[in-house]
């Protein structure tokens, strides 16, 4: 018994120690903890509220051994209390009285002996009762005037500096929300209205900096990462690095695992083909995070479940290939398949995703999607829009300007669940180069040797047909049954439709349904088969690829009118005006005839004439080389190390231009614009200085819309591509003279179909928002200035010069 109290004598004379030099005990929220033990013990205290004061304590000991306990007990959380130091310890308005009463109660506790502990203990609380009020008063008061550890109340003052407008408003918010989140006391924000300007000026950037704080080390949202010295990507044909990264537990993860280690081989042998037409040129390595949004348990994943289903594989696919491509680039990966994963990547601190990140971003690039944007967003705060130029956004169907800005879109109709991240349209990465203002990422589909496409043709069953439609519900097609008939007529009908138990109803008893089949089995189906059939869904999948490249000719239905977001339910919200004019509009209009017919399947005769027709026709396999392991690789190696969306563009003056070779840089007197031969586009003139630009300037090809035409319409009709990295150059009155365009006014606004001209009112108008700047935009009353470019052959993405 004696032992024990020495002891707890012991563990309070080092806490009254380490509070001496103090002067004084902050208790506060703690004392209020303490008054709770003391309820807890099991009554050996009894904690009562007495007259006017909270504090008052009347104390029933048990005495004896519980003693012991006691002590200890006051012992620990007298080290709780401890932690409330740092808030007073420096104030310089301590009392005398409350000097004499700290010494006083220092000499109580100084004379603790074995006999008449109890009494004792009782005393101390009563003492500490007393001080407990009395430094209540104090901290309460100093709280009011604003004196904290870091500054005085004149330091604190709210400043009213022009340049910082919104610091009042944001100081008033956060007197008012700052607890609404953890990760403001995280930074250091306690209620006061220092803590307030601390960190508005040093995290965030609303506020201006503090006179009298340190700044030695730069604000967290301002924070520049010290550049290490850039290192060389070196080509990888290793992938079992990747794999690992890739994880487990999902069997989306197992069938991306599977498709990485088919195709490993093509990819080796892909790498070391670019490598060879790269000379072995540097390249930078990016470190690079990919964030895989829709297969976060956060975002449903609704696709994992469904794999062995007959559920969408398509952006499984295209992920695999991105992951797949980037890491044989040789660049540095982090693969995030969660949320708790991104946030551990990004440095996110604790919290609800109201503040930024704790330093400067990581990462080069971010690969994800949608799903992924919008995590991002609720866990990155404000440092999504300051980073948002690293962000690369996966996107099937593309996103048009006109719905990636905010309030553009907001005011103008084009708001939908998916759009309004005011990016630039080219961050937009798609499968298909449906939408040029977007950039094409694109998935790869096997490549076969000489020997395997000679074997396909030879072992070819003329009169065999494969049906694209792994799911019951899409041979739910109205009509169906007419051109089945007539297909079944012709031609041995097969399926690959998943079932559990027993055969689906809605496929016809002539179809061979083979069942969800294995990849390596679906592709032996298409090697013997001659027709691979669409009935009009899904739209723009890889499955038709995928035939083609092992021989198939692909039928596809030809839509009446095209679908779109405004007439069709699948395309409703998604943030895009393009209308589809059939299943695989890049299969109909990038490959075409033999290897794709495009029908309408309305038509019995013309659908009876092409199945005839596809009986005759003998055609190799063929697959476009933007779809091979090595055109994919160009691909996102040009982007990679050319495309930079955090580097403003410079303003685009005609008027700075120099004559090209001129050593003082004489101005230019003739036109930035000339005639091409055998064409009627204008080309960048040959005498100018170009400016500095990817796509070079040397690709651009000027020509004018016909009215109710878009951008990418009159490219294609003339065989080039819109490139919307050029509008910046010909959105100047340059173009119009050099297009002759009468104009008797010139405005300036913001709309996305400009830069465009009306002739009948002979009026002009240039683009104010260079992120409208839309290839997609047409207008019935307006012809378009529309800067086309050239691109490689079989890899539209690029231009002939772009490598």
């Amino acid at each position: 018994m004696i032992t024990g109290t020495i002891d707890g004598k012991i563990m309070v004379r080092r806490c009254l120690v380490t509070f001496k030099p103090f002067r004084i005990f902050v208790v506060g929220i703690g004392f209020f903890s303490l008054c709770f033990l003391m309820t807890s013990l099991g009554g050996q205290f009894s904690a009562k509220r007495l007259g006017d004061s909270p504090f008052t304590i009347r104390t029933e000991v048990l005495g004896g051994v519980e003693s012991r306990g006691v002590l200890r007990k006051i012992s620990d959380m007298l080290e709780v209390i401890l932690k409330r130091m740092d808030s007073l310890s420096k104030l310089d308005n301590t009392s005398t009285t409350d000097a004499r009463r700290l010494d006083e109660l220092s000499s109580a506790i100084n004379r603790f002996q074995p006999a008449g502990l109890v009494e004792r203990i009782q005393a101390i609380a009563q003492n500490v009762s007393n001080m407990a009020i009395r430094v209540e008063q104090i901290l309460q008061n100093s709280m009011v005037q604003g004196r904290v550890r870091d500054g005085t109340s004149s330091q604190c003052e709210v400043p009213r500096d022009p340049r910082f407008p919104e610091c009042p408003g944001k100081v008033d918010w956060m007197r008012a929300r700052w607890t609404s989140d953890p990760c403001y006391a995280f930074y250091g924000v306690d209620g006061s209205d220092c803590s307030f300007l601390i960190y508005l000026s040093e995290v965030e950037w609303f506020c201006p900096p503090l006179a009298w704080r340190n700044h030695s080390s730069p604000p967290t949202q301002h924070a520049q990462q010290a550049k290490a010295p850039k290192r060389q990507a070196a080509f990888r044909t290793d992938l079992s690095v990747l794999l690992d990264q890739v994880g487990t537990g999902k069997e989306s993860l197992s069938f991306m695992k599977r498709r990485i280690r088919r195709l490993a081989q093509q990819w080796a042998t892909a790498a070391n083909r670019l490598d060879a037409k790269l000379q072995q040129r540097w390249r930078d390595q990016k470190k690079i995070l990919i964030h895989v949004g829709f297969l976060t348990e956060e975002s449903g994943d609704v696709f994992s479940p469904k794999v062995l289903k007959g559920g969408p594989l398509g952006e499984m696919v295209q992920w695999a290939d991105i992951l797949t491509a980037l890491h044989v680039l040789g660049h540095n990966l982090k693969i995030s398949m969660s949320v708790k994963e991104l946030q551990g990547f990004l440095g996110v601190p604790p919290g609800r995703g109201s503040c930024p990140l704790t330093g400067p971003l990581p990462f080069d690039l971010i690969y994800t999607d949608y799903h992924g944007l919008q995590q991002m967003k609720q866990h990155m705060g404000l440092s999504l829009k300051k980073h948002k130029c690293h962000v690369r956004v996966i996107d099937t169907f593309g996103t048009e300007p006109a719905y990636n800005h905010e309030e553009y879109a907001t005011l103008h109709g084009y708001r939908t669940n998916w759009g309004y991240w005011n990016l630039n349209a080219r961050q937009y990465m798609t499968m298909f180069p449906h939408t040029p203002d977007n950039s094409f990422m694109g998935f790869v589909s096997e490549e076969l040797n000489e020997t395997e496409k000679r074997s396909i043709q030879q072992n070819k069953v003329n009169n065999m047909a494969v049906v694209y439609g792994k799911e019951a519900s899409m041979w739910k097609l109205q009509g169906k049954e007419g051109f089945l008939q007539i297909l079944h007529r012709y031609m041995e009908v097969h399926g690959t439709v998943y079932y559990e138990t027993q055969r689906p109803p809605e496929v016809p008893a002539f179809v061979k349904n083979h069942g969800l089949l294995p990849q390596h089995e679906l592709q032996q189906l298409l090697r013997k088969a001659k027709l691979f059939i669409g009935f009009g869904f899904p739209y723009e999948g890889p499955a038709p690829l995928e035939a083609i490249a092992n021989g198939c000719i692909f039928l596809q239905p030809k839509f009446h009118p095209p679908h779109s977001s405004l007439n069709h339910e699948f395309f409703r919200g998604k943030p895009t005006s393009r209308e589809v004019s059939s299943q695989h509009p890049y299969a109909e209009q990038y490959i075409g005839k033999p290897h794709v017919m495009t029908v309408d399947y309305n038509n019995s005769l013309e659908f009876d004439s092409a199945i005839r027709e596809i009986m005759r026709t003998k055609v190799k396999p063929y697959l476009p080389y933007e779809y091979t392991c090595e055109g994919m690789l160009e691909r996102v190696h040009a982007y990679i190390q050319h495309q930079d969306f955090c580097a403003p563009d410079p303003a685009f003056i005609p008027a700075n231009l120099s004559k090209q070779g001129s050593a003082g840089g004489t101005r230019i007197t003739g036109p930035l614009f000339v005639p091409l031969p055998n064409s009627t586009a204008l080309g960048w003139a040959s005498n100018v200085t170009a400016p500095p630009a990817w796509p070079p300037l040397s690709s651009l090809r000027l020509l004018v819309s016909q009215e109710g035409q878009s951008c990418v319409e009159a490219c294609q009709s003339a065989g080039f591509i819109c490139e919307p990295a050029h509008f910046r150059f010909i959105n100047n009155k340059e173009a119009l003279r050099g297009l002759e365009v009468q104009c008797e006014v010139v405005d300036s606004e913001i709309n996305h179909i400009l830069p465009a001209f009306s002739v009948v009112r002979q009026e002009c108008g240039l683009q104010r928002e260079p992120l409208l700047f839309s290839c997609a935009g047409h207008s019935p009353k307006y012809r378009r200035l529309c800067p086309c470019r050239d691109f490689r052959r079989g890899q539209v993405a690029l231009c002939r010069n772009c490598l």
